[in-house]
């Protein structure tokens, strides 16, 4: 009579089964290069930035050519991030929550932004409203002053940075489907009561998130605004172009105090990033369950 079969049971294979030597080399390498091309550049600009000590970089910082670049920057940032907020919800809300014709194309057009050089958006800026644009000559008759001012680098900062908001929200809503908005419209709730009670609250992190990416990449901005600003000298250089004009004129601590500004944003972009990142993880788990 044969002996039965005895269930041998399957070997476990370790997701880190890898020789220890092998995972310190390629943590090694990955510090490595996180030290050479991330910490390292960190610490160049702040040591160049006080390199003659805080009363030069306050003074740097202190201006009037550096406080102009900082006005604009920020002003900027504020608007292309305000129009990004409405604009990023309204697109969101339209992709995620309703199926209609040309859904596929609007989310083509969102994502647009990243597949097109700044500089080439920015020159479409240029070709549209410049003298010899398109629209230039109707501008010029009605005094209107697009290019080489706030509104020509607020509206290329704007489609530049575009994306960052509903692409942060658009797979949030999808996950969280429509069932809770549908139970408060059977309840009576209006489409403003459901959108500020319900819709909001579910997806705040996520739209800080978007907010906070958006921010740090309209202040960061530099190709589509190079090209649209003019670079005229205490006007309409953001902080990014300051930065490069002082260089090439030899004021490195000038150019590096600014520079540290804008790594300091990115270090609390980073550190903020982080956190709103455990909010949504934290957010997303109950409706894994």
């Amino acid at each position: 009579m044969p002996k039965p079969a005895i269930a041998v049971p399957l070997e476990r294979t370790d997701a880190r089964s890898e020789p220890r030597w092998v995972r310190g080399l390629l943590i090694g390498f990955t510090i490595l290069f996180l030290t050479v091309f991330i910490v390292l550049p960190l610490v160049i600009v702040f040591a160049e930035a006080f390199a003659r000590g805080t009363y030069a970089y306050l003074a740097a910082l202190a201006d009037p050519e550096a406080q102009s670049a900082i006005k604009l920057t920020l002003i900027v940032a504020v608007i292309s991030v305000g129009l990004n907020l409405v604009f990023g919800l309204i697109a969101a809300w339209a992709i995620a929550k309703f199926e209609f014709p040309g859904k596929t194309l609007l989310i083509s057009l969102v994502d647009l932004p990243f597949s097109v050089s700044p500089v080439i958006s920015g020159l479409v800026f240029v070709l549209l409203f410049g003298a010899q644009g398109f629209l230039g000559p109707w501008l010029q008759d009605n005094n209107i002053q697009l290019l080489f001012a706030l509104p020509g680098i607020a509206l290329a900062t704007t489609f530049v940075t575009f994306p960052f908001v509903s692409r942060a929200l658009i797979p949030l809503m999808q996950e969280q489907g429509t069932a809770e908005e549908e139970a408060a419209l059977s309840l009576g709730a209006s489409g403003l009561q459901t959108f500020f009670r319900v819709t909001l609250p579910n997806i705040k992190w996520g739209l800080l998130y978007g907010v906070l990416l958006c921010n740090a990449r309209a202040m960061g901005e530099f190709g589509a605004v190079s090209v649209v600003s003019g670079h005229i000298r205490g006007e309409t250089n953001t902080m990014p172009l300051l930065v490069e004009i002082l260089y090439n004129e030899y004021q490195f601590v000038s150019a590096f105090a600014i520079a540290s500004l804008l790594a300091l944003l990115a270090l609390v972009t980073l550190v903020a990033k982080t956190i709103l990142e455990r909010h949504l993880d934290e957010g997303q788990r109950p409706s894994e369950h």
